[in-house]
């Protein structure tokens, strides 16, 4: 029987990268028993923090991070089908792959996620994303273990249809055996169409592209909305899909300044951010009590 899991308040402003956000109980988990204990109760799962958007009042409910057992870089030695823990960092797998000459990550270049919010977002780029290589999951849902196929996750354009309450552990990856060298190569021009990205505080892009050949940024752009600021929310100058906080932003400046964007852009814009306490925002996974479940969404799993 593992330790009980660790809990503490936070902010987690402070564990998100667009560094806004209220008050939580953040409980930390390191073992599969830790994360039944922790999802008995309305719940709500935090990977890295890098595509979130919390409310300045935080959120009710626990706060589930896995911990760093569930973290395995280490264990990736050259083989080509592996399985990784949900918390490893992708920053950290592409470049190991292209150390080690495995192609198929080279799309998630600079994406700032775990492995599990990976899953739950199909992260990735115009270059490639997750599901170009991912091919099984484990699970605890309704707090028993599942393992399911990458063909049964629904996933599509920075989406997935996990199942409601669920959390990931453990995920299967499938890599083509290649040279370090080709590998970097690839990554040139992913690393290319980065450089304009901003280097501050932000969730990285917030508008999903819509429908046609123009995207989001290019929309705000030809708006003439870069530059943009309304408190301490700005439109970054150097890409304008990006809201960046310039320097203790609010939620509130956020909302304003996303709300001002769409009523001078002339075609729908869709937030790719997950949202948290906010309005319209994603709810709550509902918890378990003795297995038993109640109904719920899974929208609430943040990368």
């Amino acid at each position: 029987m593992s330790a009980a899991p660790e809990r503490e308040r936070v902010r987690l402003g402070d564990l998100t990268t667009l560094k806004v956000g209220g008050p939580a109980e953040l409980w930390l988990v390191e073992h599969t028993d830790d994360i039944v204990e922790a999802t008995r109760e309305p719940f709500r799962v935090l990977g890295a923090g890098s595509n979130l958007f919390v409310a300045d009042e935080g959120v009710p409910e626990r706060v589930v991070r896995l911990g760093r057992t569930f973290s395995t870089l280490d264990e990736m030695d050259g083989r080509t089908d592996l399985w990784l823990g949900a918390a490893t960092p992708v920053p950290g797998l592409v470049r190991r792959a292209q150390r080690l000459g495995l192609s198929g990550l080279e799309g998630l270049l600079g994406i700032p996620a775990v492995l599990g919010g990976a899953v739950a977002m199909n992260a990735g780029t115009r270059f490639g994303q997750l599901s170009d290589t991912l091919r099984e999951v484990e699970l605890v849902v309704d707090g028993a273990p599942e393992r399911l196929p990458a063909a049964a996750l629904g996933l599509g354009y920075r989406r997935s249809a996990l199942p409601t309450g669920a959390v990931v552990t453990r995920v299967r990856l499938t890599l083509t055996p290649s040279t370090p060298e080709r590998v970097a190569a690839a990554m040139v021009a992913v690393d290319a169409a980065r450089t304009g990205q901003p280097k501050v505080k932000s969730a990285g892009c917030a508008f999903k592209n819509p429908e046609g050949d123009v995207g989001a940024g290019a929309l705000i752009d030809r708006a003439g909305l870069k530059g943009l600021r309304i408190g301490d929310a700005m439109v970054a100058h150097e890409h304008g899909n990006f809201i960046v906080n310039h320097a203790h932003a609010s939620a509130g400046d956020v909302l304003a300044l996303i709300e001002a964007i769409r009523a001078r852009v002339p075609v729908p814009l869709e937030l790719e951010w997950r949202r948290w306490g906010l309005p319209g925002g994603d709810p709550p996974f509902p918890g378990h009590f003795l297995g038993h479940a109640v109904t719920g969404s899974v929208r609430a799993h943040a990368r």
